[in-house]
């Protein structure tokens, strides 16, 4: 049997979860309806798919700006990937699939020498029924070792104007991979019901099943320039960290196109597995409501909420106290520098509120107000025409790299924990209610030697006070 080797996709942007989810800090890698991020979920789901118990080591395909969210929320659940490849531009789910089916064929052959099957699987998706969704994976791999190419279908339990939908050629069995009749594309709601109707229709997942082999080779026949230009991006690609980063002129050269249009609409070895898991794509705050539990008056809520007379709402407090007051269907969502107030039945619409503020160069698109970094993070909690107060947060064992600022001063004052600080070529050891001072100019680095988090204050004046004022002489993680 061949080697099982995940892909876990988690390039998206989940811009209809704005203002939680934003460029930088995306809806995968946010604790929307767990305490676990959705990207550690879809880690987590991988254990005992194989009946072992054992977690599966998976093949992450990342942008490039995400990288360190990746390798720390790895960390975290204890999972060490078998590669994280980044992406140098966004060309789509189909190259991404692709690279990830070189990588894995390299990584195998050194290992077993096998063709392994590949489980590509969305970072941002949930189950409330995980053994349903071990047992149609199972399925699907029998289809797999036998040279098809598997997609996952999702039984609709309603007319869905909002996915794509996957025909079954035969009946539909929850223990048996059948062939694919067609895709379609997204139906008007009379069409949707129709299909429901039909029974032979379900929504199209975004989850596929195949050898890796297979996979190339009928991309190898349905688009050629695609499958050159992904093998030429691995072939070329270089290890940074605990990072493979695709070379970015050849994966430049690609065809941007999902894997549906690539490969799964034009081969004739797509076969459907039925998929009845209680799914969802969290593709909007509204199904962020349907997975979270409600109250006896149908109101979901995270944070610090206060409700009264108020039905069929979902409210989530990131920083401050929220409360409703007679209202229905309401979705609310406040963080430190936004809030977005929406009727349940518009939560499409978000995208819409994004767009516009991507047009106007808005900085809430991109992230938010607490930034993170490889090391920890900074809350910039004030600001005004020469000074700027940022609490800072630095990861135990972590270290912002040696650098220096030409507009600049600072001042740090520790609140908990120890700093070791560089100034110039002396170190010292700051603690708890000590501070130190960084005049303009001076080389510098700090560092958390301890075992438990360091929180510090920082005061920053000067004449300029932007990000871009850093000049790096050192770092650990590669930013020079």
């Amino acid at each position: 049997m061949s080697t099982l080797i995940p892909v876990v996709l988690s390039g998206g942007s989940g811009s209809r979860l704005w203002p939680l989810s934003r460029a930088l800090r995306p809806k995968q890698f946010l604790s929307i309806t767990d305490e676990a991020t959705l990207f550690q979920l879809t880690l987590q789901r991988l254990q005992g798919i194989q009946g072992d118990g054992e977690a599966m080591c998976p093949i992450v395909v990342a942008n490039d700006d995400h990288r360190f969210l990746v390798g720390e929320q790895c960390r975290e659940v204890g999972v060490t990937p078998l590669a994280i490849l980044l992406e140098p531009v966004a060309r789509n789910t189909a190259p991404a699939i692709a690279a990830a089916a070189f990588a894995a064929q390299a990584l195998a052959a050194a290992d077993t020498g096998d063709d392994p099957v590949l489980l590509v699987l969305p970072s941002d998706h949930v189950f409330s029924n995980v053994p349903a969704f071990h047992h149609a994976v199972r399925v699907g791999l029998q289809a797999a070792h036998a040279g098809a190419l598997v997609t996952f279908g999702i039984v609709p339990t309603h007319a869905e104007t909002g996915y794509g939908y996957v025909q079954a050629r035969e009946p539909l069995n929850a223990n048996q991979a059948v062939p694919v009749s067609r895709f379609v594309e997204k139906p008007d709601l009379l069409t949707a019901q129709a299909y429901v109707d039909d029974g032979s229709y379900t929504w199209n997942s975004g989850m596929f099943m195949f050898k890796a082999s297979v996979f190339l080779q009928e991309l190898a026949k349905t688009d050629a320039a695609m499958h050159k230009a992904c093998e030429a991006a691995w072939t070329d690609a270089k290890k940074d960290l605990e990072f493979v980063r695709l070379d970015k002129a050849a994966f430049a050269s690609s065809p941007s196109n999902s894997v549906d249009y690539a490969v799964m609409e034009k081969t004739d070895k797509a076969v459907v597995v039925p998929l009845d898991a209680g799914w969802n794509d969290v593709g909007a705050w509204s199904a962020v409501w349907q997975v979270l539990p409600q109250d006896a008056q149908g109101n979901a809520q995270r944070g610090d909420v206060v409700l009264e007379g108020t039905t069929g709402s979902y409210v989530h407090a990131d920083s401050r106290l929220v409360t409703l007051i007679g209202v229905q269907d309401l979705v609310v969502v406040e963080t430190s520098d936004a809030v977005l107030v929406v009727h349940k039945d518009k939560t499409q619409d978000v995208k819409k509120v994004v767009d516009q503020l991507k047009a106007s160069k808005r900085p809430e698109t991109e992230q938010h107000r607490e930034v993170f970094r490889p090391w920890g993070s900074y809350d910039s909690v004030d600001q005004g025409g020469r000074f700027q107060v940022k609490r800072i947060k630095v990861n135990p064992g972590a270290k912002l790299s040696l650098q220096m600022h030409h507009h600049r001063a600072e001042h740090w004052v520790v609140v908990t924990g120890t700093a070791k600080v560089r100034l110039g070529d002396d170190y010292r050891l700051v603690t708890e209610n000590e501070s130190v001072y960084i005049p303009v100019g001076t080389v510098h680095s700090l560092e958390n030697p301890g075992k438990v988090p360091l929180h510090l204050i920082e005061v920053q004046s000067g004449s300029y006070l932007g990000e871009d004022d850093i000049v790096r002489m050192e770092d650990l993680y590669g930013r020079l």
